[in-house]
């Protein structure tokens, strides 16, 4: 049967043709996702930043799935006396050739800094809120840029990979600049991914951390997307995943902020909103069982891929005012 298959013309055509079409599509398919990869990881200068997928008409969708989002590199419209009084501005060291911006606000001697870190596509400006109500509170506060947004040096993005790298020296920067304080690491998405990140692999170790809206692994909250075009996830995702972590030079299905939790050991608290498309609940509660130290996960009802503080600011300060207190 074998034999008489391969030898008839008309079936070995079809195959043929089968074939030729099959390598069309994933040769397509593989560029798809390699401009995709491009444009999600790589600031662009004068683009008007694409929507968010569930705003986007069909046309919009399209546009998208064919060319890859459009990213702004991120930059700030405050000053650093928006945060605060006698707020000052200042450069960070990290990776040889990477400068962070970051602006510093004391507080009372001896009580906590608090290190805030933005998410994805974000910069220093927009922790603002957090950082006022910490200075409230008493609290010194060091917010800072990562590499490619706001004032540091790059135009890229590695989704809190390398970015973990930023989180380490930027306590180390602190420690020494401001010894006697207890340092706490405040990271929203991507931040407190790279918070995670930077315990785990570059050995920074904070004195208590809050992760909001922590993604589980890079695949998961990237798959997310897709389904949030109405898109099947498989294997875009997965070809995303693949050439993303190719144009940055490290493996992307290895970025698990789960695997990350297991070397925490300072009291964590996390803030998450119960109807985040993101990083959805339950993934978030993976991290915080990988967690073997104190913690305690703070749950905000209807709330999305937001900042906890905007929505639900009372429910915020009673999740932080005794954490800070544990970490005095």
């Amino acid at each position: 049967m074998k034999i008489r298959f391969l030898r008839d013309p008309r079936l070995r055509r079809a195959l043929l043709i089968g074939l030729a079409v099959l390598s069309v599509l994933g040769v397509a398919l593989n560029v798809l996702a390699y401009r995709h990869a491009r444009s999600m990881m790589h600031f662009t200068a004068g683009a008007i930043r694409s929507g968010a997928p569930e705003t986007l008409g069909f046309t919009e969708k399209l546009g998208v799935l064919v060319n890859g989002v459009r990213i702004p590199r991120p930059r700030t419209t405050l000053q650093p006396a928006d945060i605060g009084p006698g707020c000052t501005a200042l450069t960070i060291e990290s990776d040889p050739g990477i400068r962070l911006g970051a602006w510093h606000c004391a507080g009372a001697p001896r009580r906590p800094m608090v290190l805030l870190f933005h998410g994805y596509a974000g910069e220093k400006g927009s922790m603002q809120p957090e950082a006022r109500a910490f200075l409230e509170m008493g609290l010194s506060v060091l917010l800072v840029d990562f590499r490619g947004s706001g004032e540091s040096t790059g135009s890229h993005t590695t989704v809190g990979f390398e970015e973990g790298v930023d989180v380490a020296r930027s306590l180390a920067f602190a420690r020494t600049n401001w010894p006697g304080h207890p340092m706490i690491l405040y990271g929203q998405s991507m931040g407190a991914a790279a918070i995670l990140g930077a315990i785990h692999a570059h050995g920074a170790r904070p004195d208590g951390i809050v992760l909001e809206a922590v993604f589980n692994n890079m695949l998961d909250t990237v798959r997310h997307r897709f389904e949030a075009m109405g898109v099947p996830s498989f294997p875009c995702a997965e070809l995303l995943v693949f050439w993303g972590g190719q144009q940055a030079g490290f493996d992307a299905f290895s970025h698990n902020p789960v695997e990350y939790a297991a070397a925490v050991e300072c009291p964590t608290l996390f803030l998450h909103g119960t109807d985040d498309p993101r990083a959805r609940v339950n993934e978030a509660r993976q991290v915080f069982d990988a967690i073997a130290g104190p913690k305690h996960f703070q749950s905000f009802p209807q709330l999305g891929h937001e900042p906890a503080l905007r929505h639900h600011p009372e429910d915020w300060h009673r999740a932080l005012t005794p954490f800070v207190r544990t970490v005095e």
